[in-house]
């Protein structure tokens, strides 16, 4: 992959820009997270599914749209009023506050009646008189019908009913035009609607909806920011205890100096390959641990200490100087194993892939400016294994790894066969996410 054509075409960002875009996606994330924990958000989330049951639904439509006149209570003040509003009632009515009427009726009941019906009497009292008009009239005929009438019963019952308290809270209910606007209901939905158009709660929704990328995906495991040894050791971090660590071979024409190399200035850690003539122990295919002498020193260190994890994602922002071979990438400490080359420089091309004997797999890297950071990123699922360079996608294989631990190893060195010099491989900072998927 030629990354100079993808910087000028604009597929590769920069790396400062990349950096950039990666602390915009952590801090959207942990606003994410801190958004995901809040009681505002919860009580969202409880709101929504009241307000969009079909219960809750149906209760608005009911109290927003349904006329007044349709309900059970509209129904029975009108037939109330109706009823109330007959001649035959309102003569009955009349009839029931009637002074004189109702001492008609005291009279009619009384052992004096029959007096009314004698003409001689009638003659001697206009009290007589009059109580045999109200008699003969057809309004007392009119409170007789009404008196033991169905609909007198009707009305009755329906008085009694509209007097309760029941009735008298519902028909107020019905009777309000804004009878919605009025409700717990719609309080409740307000309530609802000013989460939803709350800046959290949007921001929130948005990132879920766009399935809120690696960063929400991974959670931080382990961060380094260079400015001192207290995550990394000298060594090869070899998974036996027992075996020699951190030696040279002698194939190589650099004695690893047990640490002595790695500066951390500058906010950065730096691995120098120098120029000095020194007697170590080194490994010789042929005859096992030996003491021999190398033209120069450098160094190889791990995080073995530190952390070691499988599967996740791995990042680092790395560069190197001179021509020496440098490797930045993941070790399991064993022998055999597999290794990650995140960055790795082979004194003359940039690489990056799975180094795993006869089914090595690597991509080069061209148009890089060795003067210039980048990121490198490894992404390691239980399906696949993936490489990048800023946001560049560089590699992508089926995860042959084992199913162990893997840890930081950051290495330079001088193969005896190549005539190479002095150098250093600098990283800025190493960032580590475990998935959570």
């Amino acid at each position: 992959m030629n990354l100079f054509t993808a910087r000028l075409t604009g597929k590769m960002l920069s790396t400062d820009q990349f950096e950039k875009s990666i602390q915009d996606m952590i801090n959207r994330v942990n606003r994410w997270r801190q958004i995901e924990k809040s009681p505002e958000l919860a009580e969202y989330l409880k709101l929504k599914e009241i307000v969009e049951s079909a219960k809750f639904q149906q209760t608005k439509q009911e109290l927003s749209e349904r006329k007044y006149k349709d309900t059970e209570e509209g129904k029975k003040m009108s037939a109330f009023k109706k009823l109330s509003s007959t001649m035959r009632i309102k003569g009955y009515k009349y009839a029931l506050d009637n002074q004189t009427f109702q001492a008609f009726l005291k009279f009619r009941d009384s052992d004096d009646f029959h007096k009314m019906q004698d003409p001689k009497e009638r003659r001697q009292s206009s009290e007589l008189r009059m109580f045999n008009m109200i008699y003969r009239s057809l309004f007392y005929k009119n409170y007789q019908q009404v008196l033991n009438s169905d609909e007198l019963k009707q009305l009755t019952a329906l008085e009694e009913e509209i007097q309760t308290e029941d009735f008298q809270k519902r028909n107020a209910l019905w009777a309000d035009t804004k009878r919605w606007q009025h409700s717990e209901e719609y309080k409740t939905e307000q309530r609802y609607l000013e989460l939803a158009n709350s800046d959290d709660i949007k921001f929130y929704l948005a990132q879920r909806n766009e399935k809120i990328d690696w960063a929400e995906l991974f959670r931080p495991s382990f961060s380094d920011d260079m400015s001192s040894n207290k995550n990394w050791k000298p060594g090869y971090g070899y998974a036996n205890a027992k075996a020699r660590d951190g030696h040279s071979r002698t194939i190589d024409r650099q004695a690893y100096n047990g640490g002595k190399n790695t500066i951390y200035a500058e906010g950065r850690m730096s691995l120098e390959t120098r120029e000095e003539s020194v007697q170590a122990v080194a490994w010789d295919e042929k005859k096992g641990f030996l003491n021999h002498v190398f033209e120069y020193t450098s160094d190889v260190m791990n995080t073995k200490d530190a952390f070691a994890q499988e599967s996740g994602m791995f990042m680092a922002k790395v560069r190197s100087q001179g021509t020496p071979h440098h490797f930045f990438g993941l070790s399991t400490g064993k022998n055999g194993s597999p290794m990650v080359a995140m960055y790795y420089y082979d004194g003359d091309i940039h690489k990056m892939g799975l180094v795993n004997g006869d089914q090595t797999k690597m991509a080069d890297l061209t148009g890089m400016l060795r003067s210039m950071y980048y990121v490198y990123t490894f992404r390691w699922t239980k399906e696949e294994l993936i490489w990048y360079v800023n946001n560049m996608e560089l590699l992508r294989m089926p995860n042959k790894l084992p199913k162990e631990s893997m840890f930081y190893l950051a290495q330079s060195w001088l193969p005896l066969n190549e005539k190479g010099g002095a150098g250093k491989l600098k990283i800025q900072w190493a960032r580590v996410y475990r998935s959570v998927d």
